[in-house]
């Protein structure tokens, strides 16, 4: 378990800490926005991770005044958003190992051929044709 996932604090320290109610806390996990894990006792105990989650609903509903039907719209868009991200790293990560293992060295010399270098004169482009 990853150390930000590891439960350590219990509801009465996290409603301390964003001068909230516990019944507040309980309302949000009521309505599916966060998941505290539970002791064998069924205390609840929540975790890093949790306490961005609950920092960013209380933004939301806050200081942005966005409900709590708004709140899980946004939240479930932003997990989409952070899937598709990783996807895409994923993505580039493979092409890079393809790329790596299948590109020659002359594949090498025709891009350097391509990029101007300190050497060389840039000439600018006119893009206007000249008609007299």
């Amino acid at each position: 378990m990853k150390d930000k996932q590891r439960p350590k604090y219990s509801i009465s320290v996290v409603a301390q800490m964003f001068e909230i109610h516990p019944q507040t806390l309980r309302m949000y996990e009521r309505e599916g926005l966060i998941k505290p894990r539970r002791t064998e006792r069924n205390t609840r105990m929540y975790c890093d991770d949790d306490i961005e989650r609950l920092k960013s609903i209380l933004n939301l509903t806050q200081e942005m005044g966005v409900n709590l039907a708004g709140v899980e719209v946004v939240l479930r868009m932003r997990e989409q958003m952070e899937r598709m991200r990783e996807n895409m790293e994923q993505l580039l990560r493979k092409l890079r190992e393809k790329i790596e293992r299948e590109f020659t060295a002359r594949d090498f010399e025709e891009i350097v051929e391509l990029v101007p270098t300190g050497e060389k004169q840039v000439i600018p482009v006119d893009f206007e044709e000249d008609n007299s």
